[in-house]
């Protein structure tokens, strides 16, 4: 019987055979079993395989942040145009601010006639403002029926009393009748002549009314027998009554001609013409005290002769309000706005050490209630 080596051997020898077709070869002389030569060992070594790692579901994407609301803020000016110098100019002013402290927009529709009061808010609505002002009582009624029809827009009414309030409109009013009180008081208590004078829009819009008649009692507290004149600009419509400098500045070189001698010009456009009068009678030794904004800087051609101004504080009013709204703070019903007196400027010199310690009596007087103007509430 072959051993298990020979049968091996015999074996290994059949593929040969077949192979060459010939012969049988002599069996070769079996080497014996070498190792393989080690491969060359490469320059890095080969990092040992691992086991797979568990497949895993991608992270989920870090949410992104939602971009945040762009308030659209619109304004609607009264007749007296956005360039009035005061009380739309001041509005303006307060949207512009309020759009651009809380990153917003803002732009501003310029009414031409009253009759477009409505269209001219209901182009804000179509176009999905935000928030829509509207400047000036006359408004008032096209303003709460626009804010009751759309309740998901913020309205701001300037100078517009809310007698019920709407959830989503506000109304910015001021007490007129303490500012016209301390333009009174100072027109008195300056003037040389004992003669001082106001040049008014319609006495209609209750505002200005209370800017008259504020006027007329501090005049009257601070110097008993001082002669006061007061023209309302009543005899003409709504869309002439803020927009007419030509009467303002031929009523108050009127008042110049019979000795006044401190003139208070209130009402748009109309109040402007007051101020340009006395400046054209600088030379007289006549002063002019201006109205909702600090005038001085506004109007540079009566700067020379402008004693003070009767502000009503509406462009910090209006911007504050839309802050409210961007922080949902908003509330609709009546919002009192601050007043006061405007620096005397160029003409500080010429105010008496005991007049200015008089009229901040007063102003005291005025927020702590111990002094009363007897002019009917702010409304309206």
């Amino acid at each position: 019987m072959k051993s298990r080596r020979e049968l091996i051997l015999a074996l290994g020898a059949v593929p040969i055979l077949a192979a060459c077709g010939g012969e049988a070869a002599a069996p070769a002389k079996a080497e014996p079993t070498k190792a393989p030569a080690a491969a060359a060992p490469t320059t890095a070594a080969a990092a040992p395989t691992k086991a797979p790692e568990p497949t895993k579901a991608p992270a989920a994407a870090a949410p992104t942040a939602a971009p945040a609301k762009v308030l659209k803020v619109g304004l609607v000016t009264d007749v007296g145009k956005v360039d009035d110098k005061s009380f739309n100019e001041s509005a303006w002013n307060g949207a512009k601010k309020g759009a651009a402290d809380v990153k917003g927009e803002s732009k501003y529709v310029e009414t031409q006639n009253p009759n477009d009061y409505k269209k001219n808010i209901q182009q804000f609505i179509s176009e999905k403002y935000d928030i829509i002002v509207t400047v000036g009582f006359l408004l008032g009624e096209a303003t709460i029926e626009a804010a009751k029809a759309n309740p998901g827009i913020k309205f701001i009414g300037v100078d517009q009393f809310q007698e019920k309030a709407v959830e989503n409109l506000a109304g910015l009013i001021f007490e007129e009748d303490k500012a016209g009180y301390m333009v009174g008081a100072l027109a008195a208590l300056y003037s040389k002549a004992g003669k001082v004078g106001a040049v008014l829009a319609t006495d209609v819009v209750p505002p200005v009314w209370r800017f008259g008649e504020g006027f007329r009692a501090g005049a009257k507290a601070s110097k008993p027998g001082v002669d006061i004149q007061i023209v309302y600009h009543s005899d003409v419509g709504p869309e002439k009554t803020f927009d007419d400098p030509e009467w303002g500045k031929a009523t108050a070189l009127s008042m110049i001609d019979k000795g006044v001698d401190v003139i208070f010009g209130a009402g748009g456009k109309t109040g402007n013409g007051a101020l340009y009068g006395v400046a054209d009678r600088k030379d007289k030794g006549v002063v002019a005290i201006g109205v909702d904004t600090d005038q001085w800087n506004t109007v540079p051609e009566a700067k020379a002769v402008l004693l003070s101004s009767g502000m009503k504080i509406i462009d910090q009013g209006v911007a504050d309000i839309i802050k409210a709204v961007s922080e949902n703070k908003f509330k609709g019903g009546n919002v009192l706005g601050k007043v006061g007196l405007a620096p005397f400027h160029d003409l500080d010199s010429k105010v008496d050490a005991a007049v200015k310690t008089k009229l901040e009596e007063i102003r005291k007087g005025l927020d702590g209630g111990t002094i009363k103007t007897d002019v009917k509430p702010a409304k309206g």
